[in-house]
């Protein structure tokens, strides 16, 4: 039970490409660089607390967790809000980066929702910078007893990708798990059917979970995958988990009960070598994938919010965003950053300007047409592309600046576009589906632009 075997990583990578798998991060893949070298952050925190509440270490049992400190400064009749206050000033001034087992599996794409069971920021800034140039584009949401915050949404129609941190997330009110009470009652509460997030807890329920690095105790590991699963863990059920940690493996009364009652439960031992390992499995598939002739339909990672630098602006009708997803995914598969707007707000001046700005600094400007940009004679979209003619005012007569494309046959002669449009190629990608030579001569562009 200490490692899967090749069939087993077979059959988890292909339900993580089916967007099947939660990942649940845990404590031991914080591994944060210090001035005495990479350590866990939840030792150092821990560490550095005592200090600032003026704990005495020496009568706390040895070595020490952050639960100790809490209660020694509880008992010494501290503030319980003062505990809180102090360790979000001191992760926060610390302001670590994300380590690099985060960012290996924030870089998995097909993953669109994680669970974090830490209070820091870790974990969202890794995707981040792994998705989106270090933008602010990941949704974050954080459950507290006392202000329950589901899912926006069932999981197949986020956005972007979300975290949600299901004990608290850092501030300067209690709303976070820093004590072994306080994870009592988030679990208590957690339980209560007026309190849980139904729409999370659907998610665990009927999907695969990898719990990485977690620092559960024998019984509250059995509780939690209990929680998670709501059946017997003994009943047939079509879903498993993976327990990718440290200390698990060492525990024979919970290796027992897992071999016994829950077969669907793997264990491997090391949660960065588990990353690590999976990291480098995913993008090996992936690579073949792309190799292949006969390749599936490309996988579609929504837009941030923000457009990238010298991105490739893809300006489209609202009804055809499949196809328009379909391309984005093409592109980005064979290495090219593309943006489009996929919240179409449409109105108000500040959208207008940012949209104008995008399409003044973007490197290339895809208009996507179609049958429905032939029906729609008054719609935004008409603006994107009065936009790029006007930059190409300003560009050198055979500049290269608007590639157009149609998704369903429409010829450029048929084309109700800008008479500067017809005078160009339109490339046919029936239904999004970026072809191979397309891709090529996209990359091309951009490498002779960026010399």
């Amino acid at each position: 039970m200490a490692t899967l075997d090749d069939d087993a990583w077979d059959d988890l990578l292909s339900y993580i490409e089916e967007r099947r798998v939660i990942p649940i991060v845990g404590p031991e893949l914080l591994l944060v660089s210090t001035q005495r070298g990479p350590r866990l952050l939840l030792d150092w925190v821990t560490e550095k607390l005592a200090v600032r509440l003026n704990v005495n270490v020496a009568e706390l049992p040895q070595p020490y967790t952050l639960n100790d400190v809490v209660c020694w400064f509880l008992a010494a009749r501290g503030r319980r809000e003062e505990a809180y206050v102090r360790l979000r000033s001191i992760i926060k001034d610390a302001n670590f980066e994300p380590p690099s087992a985060l960012r290996r599996l924030a870089a998995i794409t097909d993953f669109d929702l994680f669970v974090s069971t830490t209070c820091d920021s870790l974990l969202e800034t890794a995707i981040n910078l792994e998705r989106f140039g270090g933008l602010p584009s990941t949704d974050v949401l954080s459950y507290a007893p006392n202000r329950v915050t589901d899912l926006p949404s069932e999981r197949d129609r986020l956005q972007r990708p979300l975290v949600y941190h299901l004990f608290g997330k850092l501030s300067a009110s209690p709303n976070y798990v820093i004590s072994d009470e306080d994870l009592l009652e988030f679990i208590c509460a957690l339980q209560s059917e007026h309190l849980a997030p139904e729409k999370l807890f659907h998610e665990l329920e009927h999907n695969h979970l990898l719990f990485i690095g977690s620092n559960f105790t024998n019984w509250l590991a059995r509780l939690f995958l209990r929680m998670a699963k709501r059946q017997r863990l003994s009943d047939p059920r079509d879903v498993g988990e993976v327990l990718a940690d440290n200390h698990s493996s060492q525990d024979d009364r919970l290796m027992s009960f897992l071999q016994q009652v829950s077969v669907r439960t793997r264990i491997y031992v090391g949660a960065e070598r588990f990353v690590e390992e999976l990291h480098g499995r995913w993008q090996a598939r992936r690579k073949s994938a792309v190799a292949a002739p006969n390749a599936g339909p490309a996988r579609f990672l929504p837009p941030a919010r923000e457009m990238p630098d010298n991105a490739v602006f893809i300006s489209y009708a609202r009804d055809d965003l499949p196809a328009v997803q379909q391309i984005k995914a093409g592109l980005e598969a064979a290495g090219i950053v593309t943006w489009f707007d996929i919240d179409r707000l449409e109105v108000g001046d500040d959208y207008d300007r940012k949209i104008q700005r995008n399409v003044a600094r973007c490197s290339y400007f895809i208009p996507v047409v179609s049958a429905t940009t032939q029906r729609r004679l008054e719609a935004y979209f008409r603006r994107e592309w009065s936009y790029a003619i006007d930059r190409v005012r300003n560009m050198a007569d055979g500049a290269l600046f608007i590639l157009p494309v149609s998704i369903d046959g429409t010829t450029a002669a048929e084309a109700l576009v800008p008479d500067k449009f017809k005078a160009l190629h339109f490339t046919q990608l029936p239904g999004g589906r970026v072809q191979p030579e397309f891709a090529q001569r996209l990359s091309d562009f951009l490498r002779a632009r960026s010399t």
